[in-house]
């Protein structure tokens, strides 16, 4: 990394690194002591604001650096392509091995299962930070068989790892059409309106309940919501892997949305409760006291069995409907 941004101030530094409040935010310092440089800043910084965040100074100097070697100038064009990626098990809450080692590749489907409190959202966020050993449970990533660059775990433009969370609210006071228009301008993309239309079109493939280019992003149901996110995700986001925890209630076309994203060659990681989508992954990864128990191989009697369970999910699915509607069900 350019020594040199070690010895201008933070508002230097912020002309060049715009996102660098969210970065220290992230990791619990909301303000820095003001000083000649940002390395004097966090000299200044007290002992006891580090020993709540968890961090030593020279930890958050270390993860300064990633961050500004990942979105400098002489990084940003350089792109990861994703061929696969691995998870090196880490320990259980009870402090036992997890003796696996996982490889996902683009389009694949694994789902994640286990009773709440299991360690499933744990799981989602080793990867979104591309744990190397450092978090709870001591797990590890691997890019194309390899520990990633460091910058790449701070990388603002070029994260590796998208995330559709249960909750999808917009504060933004944005139409539709103005809210994709303005991801795809970030992602430099080009042709902004008919990527825009793209998106919205597809997003109503999969929603419930149909929306305009003009609806305001705050009048979005959960469920148009999540089906916007996820046709963005496959259309503008340049992310590789995708994270979804729980969609199976989002009021969405479950297996559209998921051939949607395999056929943009995304490795999709979705935590469930709901079996058909937990038979609609390849694997399933079962959770018990914050770690996997086991590595289910989805066979061919159990793909036998998806095909009923859609049957009846489809009919419960029209119950749903006349009940909405005021029929009376004979």
């Amino acid at each position: 990394m350019n020594s040199r941004y070690y010895e201008m101030a933070f508002s230097e530094l912020l002309v060049l690194f715009p996102g660098l409040p969210d970065f220290f935010r992230s990791l619990g310092v909301h303000e820095l002591p003001p000083a000649p440089t940002v390395t004097a800043s966090i000299a200044l910084l007290q002992d006891g604001l580090l020993e709540d965040v968890g961090m030593t100074r020279q930890c958050l100097l270390q993860s300064l650096a990633s961050y500004l070697a990942g979105n400098s100038p002489e990084n940003k064009a350089r792109a990861t392509i994703i061929s696969s990626i691995t998870i090196i098990g880490g320990r259980t809450k009870s402090g036992l091995a997890e003796p696996f080692t996982l490889d996902l590749r683009p389009g694949e489907v694994v789902s994640i299962v286990g009773p709440t409190g299991s360690g499933k959202s744990r799981f989602l966020a080793d990867i979104e930070w591309l744990a190397q050993g450092d978090s709870p449970t001591g797990r590890r990533i691997l890019i194309n068989g390899e520990p990633p660059e460091p910058h790449l775990r701070y990388a603002v433009d070029r994260k590796l790892v998208a995330q559709l969370s249960q909750n999808m609210n917009f504060v933004m006071d944005l139409s539709v059409e103005q809210f994709v228009r303005m991801h795809a301008e970030s992602r430099m993309i080009g042709n902004e309106s008919e990527v825009a239309a793209m998106v919205i079109d597809l997003a109503n493939t999969l929603a419930g309940e149909r929306f305009s280019a003009h609806t305001p992003v705050t009048a979005l149901s959960g469920g148009q919501s999540r089906a916007l996110m996820i046709a963005d995700v496959a259309c503008v986001s340049n992310s590789p892997i995708v994270l979804i925890d729980e969609i199976e209630n989002a009021g969405i076309d479950r297996k559209r949305a998921l051939a949607l994203l395999t056929g943009k060659s995304k490795i999709v990681l979705m935590a469930t409760h709901d079996p058909i989508l937990a038979l609609m992954g390849q694997r399933r990864l079962v959770f018990k006291d914050g770690g996997i128990a086991n590595i289910i191989e989805t066979n061919e009697a159990e793909r036998s069995s998806l095909a009923r369970f859609e049957q009846m999910d489809a009919e419960l699915n029209e119950v749903r409907r006349a009940i909405r509607n005021g029929e009376v069900i004979g």
